[in-house]
C-alpha cells in the first residue's frame, strides 16, 4: 500500500506513563495505564487496562457477573480465548485477535470469563464514554473476528489493524458521530516508520506492547503509554521503531462534559449515579441488551 499521508507538523510527546499493577474481577493481574486521574486529560476516554501473562493463576479466574452503564467498552485480545455473557441471554467468544464493542448505555450485566486454563492470555480493555444524550440509550454489542478487523499494510511494512476509525483510507469496524475514537493496532518492523494524521482537537495516546518506540525523540519502551501533546498547529503523530515494536494508537474528540463515575457507572452527575445503583440494585439492568 503506497504511503500517501503525510504528517507535516507532528505532535510532541507530553509524558510517557507506566500505568499501576492492579488486580481486578476475581482476581485478574491487569496493568492499568489510563487511570481515573487522566479521565479529563484524556477525555473521551476513560480507562485503559492491558492484562498479560502466560500463568493461568494470574486471569483463570475471570471477571464474573458485573454492570455497567453510561459508556462503551472496547475488548481486544491479542491472544487467548474469552467467553461473555450477559443478563439479556446473549453470549460469544473472543478469540485471539478478536474486538469486542459493547455499548452500556442503560446498563448491562456481563461476565469475561478465560475459556482456556494454560497458555498466553493477552488484550486489552479501553472504556469511551457516552455523551449525556447517548447514556440511557439501549445496551448494544458486538463481536469481530480477527478476519472482520480491516487492515492494510505500508511500503515500509508497517502492518495496520484499524479496529475503529479510519486510517490511510481504510475505514474501521467502528465508527462513533460525537466521539470519532480512532483505535489502530500498528506493528511497526525495526527500522520503520509510520505516520497518522489527527485532528487537533483529539485527545491521542499510544500505548507500546512489543519492542519499543520513538515519537518525538522520547523512547516509549514495552509497558509504557505515550500522552501526545495538543501541539497548536499540529496535524498528526509520526511513530519510529529503530528496533521494532507494535502499539496501539488512541485518539478522540473530548466530549467536555461533566464526568460522575462511581466503580462501572459512569453518568453527569451524582444524582445519576446513586439512580444506577438503585436501579442496579432493583434488577432493571440488562433487558433490553441487542446485538
Amino acid at each position: 500500500m503506497s504511503d500517501t499521508t503525510t504528517v507535516n507538523k507532528p505532535r510532541a510527546v507530553e509524558r510517557v506513563i507506566a500505568g499501576q499493577a492492579v488486580m481486578d474481577g476475581a482476581g485478574v493481574k491487569i496493568n492499568r495505564v489510563l487511570t481515573q486521574q487522566l479521565q479529563r486529560r484524556l477525555d473521551p476516554f476513560l480507562m485503559l487496562d492491558n492484562f498479560a501473562s502466560d500463568k493461568p493463576n494470574d486471569y483463570i479466574a475471570g471477571f464474573p457477573e458485573h454492570p455497567h452503564r453510561g459508556f462503551e467498552t472496547v475488548s481486544y485480545m491479542i491472544t487467548g480465548r474469552m467467553r461473555h455473557k450477559d443478563s439479556a441471554g446473549h453470549e460469544g467468544l473472543l478469540t485471539s485477535g478478536g474486538v469486542q464493542w459493547m455499548t452500556a448505555g442503560s446498563g448491562v450485566i456481563h461476565s469475561e470469563m478465560p475459556e482456556q486454563e494454560e497458555g498466553v492470555m493477552e488484550g486489552f480493555q479501553l472504556w469511551l464514554n457516552l455523551p449525556a444524550r447517548d447514556k440511557m440509550r439501549t445496551p448494544w454489542y458486538r463481536d469481530f473476528d480477527s478476519s472482520e478487523i480491516p487492515r492494510y499494510t505500508t511500503d515500509a511494512g508497517v502492518t495496520v489493524q484499524v479496529i475503529a476509525g479510519a486510517s490511510h483510507g481504510v475505514t474501521g469496524a467502528v465508527q462513533r458521530e460525537l466521539t470519532e475514537p480512532l483505535y489502530l493496532d500498528i506493528d511497526l518492523p525495526a527500522g520503520a516508520s509510520f505516520e497518522q494524521p489527527l485532528p487537533p482537537g483529539h485527545n491521542a495516546f499510544l500505548y507500546t506492547f512489543r519492542g519499543e518506540v520513538q515519537v518525538d525523540g522520547k523512547a516509549v519502551p514495552a509497558l509504557r503509554m505515550a500522552i501526545f501533546a495538543n501541539t497548536p498547529g499540529s496535524d498528526g503523530v509520526r511513530i519510529e521503531a529503530p528496533q521494532g515494536g507494535r502499539v496501539i494508537l488512541v485518539a478522540g474528540q473530548p466530549l467536555n462534559e461533566p464526568i460522575a463515575q462511581y466503580g462501572p457507572f459512569v453518568m453527569n452527575t451524582q444524582a445519576e449515579v446513586f439512580q444506577a445503583v438503585q436501579d442496579f440494585r432493583e434488577g432493571k439492568f440488562g433487558e433490553t441488551a441487542a446485538q
